[in-house]
C-alpha cells in the first residue's frame, strides 16, 4: 500500500519517516495528477495559510476535494485538520480555502501562538483499544487548532481539558464562556468521520506510531470494503481538476 503525503509545506518528511518505520511507503504529493497513484492521503501539520496558498497555486483544491469525495482515506494533522473541516473560525483577514468533507467547526489557532505551543498526555481509549500500548498519548500541540462542534456522523476520538476562561467560539453565533461558567471544559482534539481522520496535534513528531498504524488499518479496512462492494472497480480522481491543470513555473516548496 502506498500512502500519499501532501508535500507543499510543513512536516511531510516526518510523516513519511513514521510510515517507513511501519514498513509502509509514503510518497510526496505536489501535483494533482500524483493523487491518481495513491490510495490514501495524509495532509500534514504546518502553516495552514501558506499551505492553502501553495495548494491554490498548484490547482490542487479541486483534486483534493474529489479525492475526499471518492471515499479514499484521508488523515489531517494540525493544519491538515483545518483543511478537512467544513467550517473554520479564527482565520486571518480574507480567510483561506478549505478542502472540506469533515462535518465540524474548527478554530484555527485555538491554543494560541507559537510560544504557547505545548506537549500533554491525552486520553485515547479508542486508540488504545485498537493499537494497544499506554492509555494516554503524548500530544504535541504547535499553534494548534481545536474542534468546536461536530455533526452527528462524526466520532470523537480524544478530548483535551482547557480552563474555563479560555475563549470558546460557537460556529453559529459568536459566544464566549466567561471564567465563572465552569472550572474546566473539554475541547475536541481528534475525530473520525467515515473515510476522514483528523488530529489537532502532531503524531508525526513523536516516536509513537500508533496513530499512523490506526490510519493504515482504517485504510486497509476501507479498501477491502470497497473491493467487496464494487467488485474491484477503481474510482479515479475527476478529470476536470487533473486534465485541465495549467502549466505554471515551479515555485519554492517551503519547509
Amino acid at each position: 500500500m502506498t500512502v500519499g503525503v501532501l508535500a507543499l509545506q510543513g512536516s511531510f518528511n516526518e510523516h513519511i519517516a513514521a510510515l517507513r518505520r511501519l514498513g509502509v511507503q509514503g510518497i510526496e504529493i505536489r501535483k494533482a495528477e500524483q493523487l491518481l497513484t495513491v490510495s490514501s492521503l495524509i495532509i500534514p501539520g504546518g502553516e495552514s495559510t501558506t499551505m492553502a496558498k501553495l495548494a491554490e497555486y498548484h490547482n490542487l483544491f479541486p483534486a483534493l476535494r474529489e479525492f475526499v469525495k471518492t471515499g479514499k482515506p484521508v488523515w489531517g494533522t494540525c493544519a491538515g485538520l483545518i483543511f478537512l473541516a467544513d467550517r473554520a473560525v479564527g482565520q486571518k483577514e480574507g480567510g483561506q480555502e478549505l478542502v472540506g468533507g469533515l462535518d465540524c467547526t474548527v478554530h484555527r489557532n485555538f491554543f494560541g501562538s507559537q510560544i504557547q505551543s505545548f506537549e500533554a498526555d491525552i486520553s485515547v481509549p479508542i486508540l488504545t483499544s485498537k493499537e494497544g500500548g499506554p492509555e494516554t498519548y503524548r500530544g504535541v500541540f504547535i499553534r494548534a487548532p481545536a474542534v468546536l462542534d461536530v455533526g452527528p456522523d462524526v466520532e470523537v476520538l480524544a478530548h483535551y481539558p482547557v480552563p474555563s476562561n479560555k475563549v470558546l467560539y460557537s460556529s453559529s453565533t459568536v459566544q464566549i464562556q466567561e471564567e465563572d461558567a465552569l472550572l474546566e471544559t473539554n475541547v475536541i482534539v481528534a475525530v473520525k468521520q467515515r473515510n476522514l481522520l483528523a488530529t489537532a496535534f502532531h503524531p508525526e513528531l513523536t516516536a509513537d506510531t500508533r496513530w499512523h498504524s490506526y490510519f493504515m488499518k482504517m485504510a486497509k479496512e476501507m479498501e477491502q470494503g470497497a473491493s467487496s462492494s464494487s467488485g474491484g472497480t477503481i474510482v479515479s480522481v475527476g478529470e476536470t481538476s487533473v486534465g485541465t491543470e495549467q502549466t505554471k513555473p515551479d515555485i519554492p516548496i517551503y519547509q
